[in-house]
């Protein structure tokens, strides 16, 4: 018969491990809130300060990358603002923040900001993946007590699938589940080809504000998305969002 308590103090162990990342981003959330209260008596420069690191984590809201383009245009920078407009319309896509964009970047028309719904599944899954993790978790520490009971009260063989399975959902979703890969054009102009070469067909050239949808990289060229037909960006045009 296996050792329960050992098996227990094992899940235990592994369920503490994944908890780490809950802990950290309960700091995120009070430095966040010191920005917040910074950013209402217009100390924006402070407060940028902090948003802008922990967006450089990847830990950022609707709300904050609204907040983040509001400074930035403060200030004339008007690509950093188009920037936290378009990371913004990943997670809540309407039509404001595009004609935001368009105001920003000068242009008429912008290719690419159109989301599916499967796109918008994911892009809620993604926002709402510290509640889902944090469900999964709760799922497991009572799935862990219960063989923990059951196994002192009883001898018979017992099943850890639950256990398992909640522990691979968690891994998942704490690093896989991730919104759809894609990329603000920067540069001006942006030449966009049929080859990743310097002799490949000229596709298109544009100016800032569009965006693609990144399918793979090699060497300094993406494979791209545009207009439903598969083409190359260099990666100095395009900044990941």
């Amino acid at each position: 018969m296996p050792n329960v308590k050992s098996i227990f103090l094992t899940k235990l162990l592994i369920f503490l491990s994944i908890s780490l990342q809950s802990i950290h981003c309960q700091a995120d959330v009070i430095a966040l809130e010191k920005a917040d209260s910074l950013f209402n008596v217009r100390s924006y420069k402070e407060a940028m300060e902090i948003y802008d690191s922990n967006y450089q984590s990847g830990i950022y809201s609707p709300a904050m990358l609204l907040k983040m383009a509001f400074i930035s245009e403060g200030i004339g920078d008007n690509e950093r603002a188009t920037l936290y407009l378009s990371k913004y319309y990943d997670l809540d896509p309407n039509p404001q923040a595009i004609t935001k964009i368009k105001s920003l970047t000068g242009q008429s028309t912008l290719v690419g900001y159109e989301v599916s719904d499967g796109q918008r599944f994911l892009i809620f899954l993604t926002e709402y993946q510290d509640y889902i993790v944090g469900a999964l978790s709760l799922f497991l520490v009572l799935s862990i007590l219960t063989s923990w009971i059951t196994g002192r009260k009883s001898e018979k063989t017992q099943t850890f699938w639950p256990t398992i399975l909640l522990i691979v959902l968690i891994f998942g979703a704490n690093n896989f589940l991730n919104g759809p890969r894609t990329g603000l054009v920067t540069s001006s102009p942006t030449f966009i080809v049929t080859r990743p070469t310097a002799g490949g067909e000229l596709v298109d050239m544009v100016e800032p504000g569009h965006r693609v949808r990144i399918k793979s990289s090699k060497d300094i060229w993406y494979e791209v998305e545009w207009k439903n037909e598969r083409a190359y960006i260099k990666k100095e045009d395009v900044t990941r969002l």
